[in-house]
């Protein structure tokens, strides 16, 4: 084997394990936007601070439940690009904790 391609071996083998590796988070270690506190959301997520947590927490309370992820653009201050990059820690639940 040349070094070459034993680089390019290397390189893949870490570009899957890195890619991966957002993949691999059990559903329980997922933030549910719609039973998570603002405190939970701010610390799990990334890009996401105490701020938008709490908008997060207050657009749920004022609009209800989210029914999908990508619905977190209405949020403001919140992009696609933060959803994009938190999609696979993300889950949702139908259930009102509050019901």
């Amino acid at each position: 084997m040349t070094i070459k391609s034993m680089t390019q071996a290397l390189l893949l083998s870490l570009l899957l394990s890195f890619g991966m590796s957002g993949h691999l988070l059990a559903q329980s270690e997922r933030v549910d936007i719609n039973t998570a506190s603002a405190e939970e959301i701010s610390e799990r997520l990334i890009g996401i601070g105490p701020s938008k947590a709490k908008a997060i927490v207050s657009y749920r309370e004022e609009f209800g439940l989210f029914e999908d992820v990508d619905e977190l653009i209405n949020v403001r201050g919140i992009g696609l690009r933060t959803v994009d990059q938190n999609r696979d820690r993300l889950r949702l639940s139908n259930e009102n904790p509050d019901a």
